[in-house]
């Protein structure tokens, strides 16, 4: 079996996707697997390359400019790609990469929304990670959290808008806001992750501010009412049919939010620093225990299969906490708090590989077509479909 390893793409987070990408390649080679490394870049070429699982490649800023020139281009071979990826390298000779399972190692936008995985439903191979709805709902925040009103999960209150909404009315807006939200407030664009264009605001100016800056990310904006006496917990949970809950990770951070730097040049995300990641949280067992039931509730509604991430607010004097964002393709897995949790990175690997099995060969268990002559009636009148050139 060769296994794709997907990432890059067309988004803000292409350079976090980068080390994910690379930490996944290794880990399987280590593994003992055959691995194709797929690379799209920032204009959404589809390059390939074994030399593309070294991290090299990109980090000197010569080779990340011309990396076009140093690989080959290739495209999905429709014909060919049926229950695998049937890759051509371009020519009339071209090179020939099939994978018969794709581990994605997206974020964000063009590939963790859910277009990839779309993609992977369509051409019928087995995939990592959570399915088109549950990735599509995840990634959008405005989705996550009427997703958690509806089913009664508490999370802080919120006001979205488009960005024709905002033109055409922004004081109306602001005064909407300020009248249903209190300080402080968070401003969000609803579809990017790594805490790229999130501002917390503290006045009217500075919100008019974060929402000019959000809207230039994308076409919808969120604000959400800040918790006060702050603690930031993550939980990851992975699974199919049976799911299982990490340890809680408590996030420390010296500025009013958690920023991309705190996130990866800090290491809050990747767990190379003791002092920005706390595993386990510090907090006590029955919170542990209701946060830790929470995810694992949240990942069974969403229907999230593989692996997910979840994030909490919790207020410390209240103790109350709301559940605030779904990462369904956590950043280098989130294998720092896997192996915290007795999980190391070789067996998470090979347990991701699994539940990608189960998910696919769940899907083919049930009827794909129907039997049907409705398109021997298609003259008939009660169809009334036109024939050609009538």
């Amino acid at each position: 079996m060769t296994i794709g390893v997907f990432f890059g793409s067309r988004n803000p987070e292409h350079d976090i996707s980068i080390i994910t990408g690379q930490l996944i390649i290794s880990g399987l080679k280590a593994l003992g697997h055959l691995v194709a490394p797929v690379y799209l870049d920032k204009q959404g070429a589809w390059l390939v390359g074994s030399e593309l699982g070294e991290m090299k490649y990109f980090t000197a800023e010569s080779d990340s400019v011309n990396i076009k020139e140093k690989f080959a281009q290739y495209y999905l071979d429709l014909e060919k790609s049926r229950g695998q990826v049937v890759l051509r390298k371009k020519g009339m000779l071209g090179k020939e990469i099939i994978i018969d399972l794709a581990f994605p190692a997206f974020h964000g936008a063009n590939g963790e929304d859910g277009a990839f995985q779309g993609m992977m439903e369509m051409l019928n191979v087995p995939y990592v990670g959570c399915g088109v709805a549950a990735s599509a709902v995840a990634m959008d925040k405005i989705l996550t959290k009427s997703f958690y009103k509806a089913h009664k999960i508490p999370t802080t209150e919120f006001i979205h808008f488009t960005r024709l909404d905002w033109n055409a009315d922004k004081e109306k807006l602001i005064a909407e806001i300020t009248k249903k939200l209190k300080w402080p407030m968070f401003v969000k664009p609803p579809l990017l992750g790594s805490s790229i264009g999130i501002t917390k605001v503290d006045d009217e100016k500075q919100l008019e501010f974060a929402i000019e800056v959000a809207i230039h990310y994308g076409n919808t904006v969120l604000v959400e009412e800040g918790v006060k006496n702050l603690k930031d917990i993550t939980c990851a949970v992975i699974g199919h049919a049976e799911v299982t809950a990490s340890l809680l990770q408590q996030s420390v951070y010296s500025k009013e939010l958690l920023s991309y730097e705190d996130k990866y040049y800090e290491g809050a995300q990747t767990g190379k620093s003791t002092k920005s990641a706390v595993i386990p949280a510090e907090l006590d067992e029955k919170t542990t225990q209701e946060i830790r039931e929470m995810s694992v509730k949240i990942f069974k509604l969403l229907g999230c299969s593989g692996i997910a991430r979840f994030d909490f607010l919790l207020n410390e004097k209240t103790g109350k906490y709301f559940a605030n964002e779904i990462n369904p393709l956590p950043g280098t897995l989130y294998h720092h708090l896997w192996e915290k949790s007795g999980v190391e990175l070789p067996n998470l690997l090979e347990r991701l590989i699994g539940f990608a099995k189960q998910a696919h060969d769940d899907k083919n268990r049930y009827q794909a077509t129907f039997q049907s002559d409705i398109l021997k009636l298609a003259g008939s009148a009660k169809l009334k479909i036109k024939k050609d050139g009538e």
